[in-house]
C-alpha cells in the first residue's frame, strides 16, 4: 500500500535546561529517547529543531537591568534619550525599557500608531478614520492622544501599554514624555540622541535619523552587543530577541549557534548513519487574523541551521496540474501522470506557472513557523521538535 502520511511534526520533551548544561548532549539524547519510546525510526533528511531559549539558557546568556543601564549611559551620555518604535510587550520589551530608563535622566518615548511593528494595536484603524487622524503625518502628544482615544486596553492582555510604559519609566527614576508618530525623524524635535527599537526596519531608521542630524543613534541590536561587567551579550543582535527572565534580568538571543547545530548533526550521524538537518528557531513568522499580531519579534526565525535547510521550496502545484495539464485524466492515470511530472520537474521552478501558489518563503522560515506552533510558548515542555517527511512529495512511498 502507498504511504498515506506526509509531514509529521513531534514535540520532544527535554529536561529543564540550566546554565552550563551540554545542549548538544541533551538534544541528541532526547531525540534518541523519543524515537525509542514512540517507535519511530530516524531517517535521512529528518529535521531536529530546538528553541533558541534552551540554547541561550545553556549558554547562560543573561543580562541585568543594571547591565543595560550601564551600556545605555556609556553610549548615549545619560541625559535625554529618545526611545522610538518599541513593541508593546511585557515579555519582550518591558525589562529592556527599565534598563534604558535607568541609564538616562529623561526618556522621550515615541510609539508608532495605530499599532507597533509586530501588529499589537494601540487603537484601531477605524478609530483613526473616525477622528480624522493621518498616521503618516500627524504627531500626537500624550494629551492629544488621550483626548482623541482615551484609555485603550489591549484585547488579549488587558494592558494599556501607554500607561504601563509611562509608569515603568517613572518607577526607574527618569522623567518621561510620550509622543506618537510613524516618521522616525519626528523624535529629533525632542532630542538628538536616539535608541531605535524597531526590529526589521532598524537599518532604515538609523539611516534616516543620521541623515536628518541625529548625534547619537543606536539600535537595540547595538545595546549589549558586547559584555558589560561580565554580562551576557549578542554581538549581532544585542537586546533584539531578548525575553524577560525575571523582573530584573533578560535572557538574550543565543550566540554561536552554528557549532551547536553542526555537532548535533554529526553526533546523530555517528550513532545512526543518517544525515538529519538541524536548526535553532525562535518566533515563527505568521499573522493572527484576530489579534492582528505578526509573530516575528525575533530578529530572525533561525539564527543557525545545517546546510540542507538553505533555500526555498521547489514544488509543483498539484491542483494546477490536475486542472490544466491533466484535466482529461482521472483515477490511477491522473495519479501516475502527476507522479511522472514531479519526477521530471526542473531544479528551479521560480517564475513558472506550474509552481504558482506554492509558498514563496525560505525553508527555515516555513519550518520555524511549524516548530513554533508545535512547541508553543507555555507549559508543553517540548522545546525540541522532530519533523519527518518534510521533504517528501506525492511520489514518496
Amino acid at each position: 500500500m502507498s504511504r498515506m502520511v506526509g509531514t509529521v511534526s513531534r514535540g520532544v520533551r527535554a529536561p529543564i535546561i540550566r546554565n552550563g548544561d551540554d545542549i548538544v548532549e541533551i538534544v541528541t539524547n532526547s531525540v534518541f529517547e523519543a524515537a525509542e519510546a514512540e517507535g519511530f525510526e530516524i531517517k535521512d533528511r529528518d529535521i531536529v529543531a530546538m528553541t533558541e531559549a534552551i540554547v541561550a539558557r545553556a549558554q547562560g546568556n543573561y543580562a541585568s537591568v543594571d547591565d543595560i543601564a550601564a551600556d545605555v549611559k556609556a553610549k548615549l551620555g545619560g541625559d535625554t534619550v529618545g526611545v522610538i518604535f518599541p513593541i508593546l510587550s511585557r515579555n519582550r520589551f518591558a525589562i529592556c525599557l527599565r534598563g534604558i530608563a535607568k541609564g538616562a535622566k529623561k526618556i522621550v518615548l515615541m510609539l508608532s500608531y495605530p499599532s507597533d511593528e509586530v501588529g499589537n494595536h494601540l487603537i484601531s484603524i477605524d478609530a483613526l478614520d473616525e477622528k480624522g487622524v493621518d498616521p503618516y503625518r500627524d504627531v500626537l502628544d500624550l494629551k492629544k492622544y488621550r483626548e482623541l482615544f482615551g484609555y485603550v486596553k489591549h484585547p488579549f492582555t488587558g494592558v494599556d501599554y501607554v500607561e504601563y510604559y509611562e509608569g515603568l519609566i517613572r518607577e526607574c527614576g527618569a522623567e518621561v514624555e510620550i509622543i506618537f508618530a510613524n516618521d522616525c525623524r519626528a523624535i529629533l524635535d525632542y532630542t538628538k540622541n536616539v535608541i531605535t527599537c524597531d526590529i526589521h526596519s532598524r537599518f532604515r531608521s538609523k539611516r534616516l535619523l543620521k541623515a536628518a542630524g541625529a548625534e547619537k543613534v543606536f539600535g537595540l541590536d547595538e545595546i549589549l552587543n558586547a559584555s558589560v561587567n561580565g554580562s551576557g551579550y549578542n554581538e549581532h543582535y544585542g537586546l533584539l530577541g531578548s525575553n524577560k527572565a525575571t523582573e530584573d534580568t533578560v535572557k538574550l538571543f543565543p550566540r554561536e549557534c552554528q557549532p551547536v547545530v553542526d555537532k548535533i548533526q554529526a553526533k546523530i550521524k555517528e550513532k545512526t548513519g543518517k544525515t538529519v538537518e538541524v536548526m535553532v528557531y525562535g518566533d515563527g513568522a505568521f499573522k493572527d487574523p484576530i489579534g492582528k499580531i505578526w509573530e516575528l519579534a525575533d530578529p530572525v526565525v533561525s539564527p543557525a541551521y545545517t546546510s540542507g535547510l538553505e533555500g526555498t521550496p521547489n514544488e509543483l502545484k498539484l491542483k494546477y496540474l490536475a486542472d490544466n495539464d491533466f484535466a482529461d485524466l482521472s483515477g490511477d492515470a491522473l495519479k501516475d501522470a502527476i507522479k511522472e511530472k514531479i519526477q521530471q520537474k526542473d531544479g528551479n521552478l521560480v517564475g513558472k506557472m506550474v509552481s504558482e501558489g506554492t509558498t514563496p518563503r525560505r525553508l527555515t522560515d516555513l519550518i520555524g513557523s511549524l516548530c513554533d506552533l508545535t512547541s508553543g510558548s507555555g507549559d508543553k515542555g517540548t522545546p525540541i521538535v522532530y519533523i519527518q517527511g518534510y521533504f517528501d512529495n506525492y511520489t514518496t512511498d
